[in-house]
Parts: C-alpha cells; structure tokens; sequence
C-alpha cells in the first residue's frame, strides 16, 4: 500500500507530480476548496507532508496528523517549520539544499545591477518616449571599485562573492559564525560589515534569530550612497525602517526579493523610484524548480523504504 502524504504546493514540474502520484497517495491539500475538511478526512493516515519553505507546517497542523514521519520542504528555508512540535516525536524534515545555489546567487546580482545602473528606470524612458523627447536622463552608478558585505556566508553568500569579483566589486562576510575554509574578510558585526560596504546582500536564515536585524541602524550605516539587496527572507530587515530610510535619503536604493509578509508588500514600498521588487522568484527556473522537486521525492523515497534521507534538516 503507498504512503499516504499531504501536498501542500504544485511542484512546477509534471515529471515531480508525476512520480508524487506513481508512488505516494497524494491529498492535494492547494487544489481543495476546503482545505481544512480534506486534512480533516484523512489525518489519521498521513504519514508525510510534501510542503514548501514558505509554507511549511505549523504546530497545529502537525498535532492533527498522529502518525506524521516526515515533512519534505521544497526550499532551503525552514522558519515556517514547527520544528519544537515535531522534535519530541521524532518527526524528521528535509530541505532542499544546493540546487537553487546559483539561480538565487544569480538573481541577487541582477538585482544589484538592476538597482545601480537603474534598468526599470532606463526600461520606462524608452517606453514612455522620453527618449524621443530627449528628457533629462539621471546618471547611473558603476560597480567597479565598489565593497560588498554578504550577511549570512553560506552557499547563496559564497556564490555571490564569486560572482562579484568578476565585476571587480570586493566582498566581506558577518555571521555570528565564523566560516572557516575562506579567505574573505569577515566584519566584526553587521554593523560594522554595513559601514564598510556599498553594497549589502541579504543571505541569512530566517526565524526569530534572525528577525529584523537589519534595522534602521544598520540601514544608516550602509549610508545615502548604499544599496541594500535581499534574497533571504523578508523578516530578517525591519520593512517599516527600510521604507523610511529609502523614503528620506538615509538607504540610496533597494533591490527586493522577499518581503515581511508576503505575497503583500506595502503600497509605501512599492511607491518608491529607488527600489527594484520581485515576487520571491530566486530559485524561479525550470531547470531548479525541477531539482528541487526531485529532492523532495528522493527524500521521500528514501524514508519509506529505510534509506539515508538525501538532505536531512539536522
């Protein structure tokens, strides 16, 4: 008899749904009208959860669910997981790791370059005609020359760096950890990395560590002159100060992929000309929403037949 399993999300990729449903009993929780009575029906027999890292699942959910084994995370984030429910039963949980490393890394830079050299600005200018008018046209900045401090050293962090250098844009790090196995300058706090930065990459977990300790203080210390771009979560920078200090002149720019509660980002933040927003779309790729999937299936497949799990949360 397959396991059955909660999929909380569409995987993008029919490949990953198709081998969900060959091998699991799937309850589609996201095509339910009434999510609440489907997990109702079924929760005495769920033995997965198939989930994402925004989503993730909640101490509720996992009390309703007796013999949960394991939550499957489409995502590297885990801060929606309930992990203190989970622990004393022994509930495990898998991420998705590595996979989206280089899209993420990838989109960071592009909303860096996006914000400096003021692409949807240059895009509306040619769009509106004022080109033709021959309209005053601000100038842009260029990189090279420039420092970069990457909050959160890990693989995203990492891969940022590299691909910064080639654009001749010098990188240091803060985390409370320090990282062992690299010769990039680590800052003494955030502070202090947002004082010696122009640029300043958002790469760290979320959860209540975490939580908005990229604050008004930080944001003044990157300066007029700085950008702040964020990859990472939306939690992790104190959106009401960002706002004020992109609306003063205290922050010169921002380019944003996540937001403080998404999909809602506010009117005040959108209204701005000196921001850049995505709709949480680093690992947005065929090629990674593919791999991440994978990884969730392999995941399962490996705890129901009694095999290492491929990317354990420890």
């Amino acid at each position: 008899m397959k396991p059955e399993i909660l999929v909380m999300a569409a995987s993008p990729s029919p490949s990953v749904m198709e081998q969900l449903e060959r091998h699991f009993a799937c309850h589609h929780v996201w095509q339910a009208s009434d999510a609440d009575s489907l997990i109702g029906a079924v929760a005495d027999r769920v033995r997965g959860v198939a989930t994402t890292g925004i989503i993730g699942i909640s101490e509720e959910l996992a009390a309703r669910l007796p013999r949960l084994e394991i939550v499957a995370v489409n995502g590297i984030g885990v801060d929606a997981v309930a992990f203190d429910a989970l622990r004393p039963r022994g509930i495990r949980v898998t991420n998705t790791p590595g996979v989206l490393t280089d899209d993420v890394a990838d989109l960071a830079v592009t909303l860096l370059l996006a914000t400096t050299r003021r692409i949807p600005a240059l895009d509306s200018y040619v769009r509106s005609g004022a080109w033709a008018r021959k309209a005053p046209l601000a100038l842009a900045r260029s990189l090279r020359g420039k420092a970069a401090g990457i909050y959160g050293y890990g693989r995203i962090g990492r891969a940022i760096a590299q691909r910064l250098q080639a654009f001749g844009v010098a990188s240091r790090y803060y985390q409370p950890r320090v990282v062992a196995d690299t010769d990039t300058p680590r800052a003494a706090s955030l502070r202090e990395l947002a004082e010696q930065s122009d640029y300043l990459f958002v790469c760290a977990p979320g959860g209540a560590a975490t939580r908005g300790v990229v604050d008004a203080e930080v944001l003044a210390a990157l300066g007029p002159g700085g950008t702040l771009i964020n990859i990472a979560r939306g939690s992790v920078v104190d959106e009401a100060a960002l706002i004020e200090a992109l609306s003063n002149g205290t922050l010169g720019a921002a380019g944003l992929d996540v937001f403080e509660h998404e999909p809602h980002v506010p009117q005040a933040l959108a209204a701005l000309p000196n921001v850049v927003l995505t709709p949480h779309v680093g690992s947005l790729t065929t090629e990674t929403r593919h791999a991440m999937g994978q990884l969730v299936v392999d995941n399962l497949l490996a705890h129901f037949s009694g095999a290492p799990l491929p990317t354990p949360v420890p």
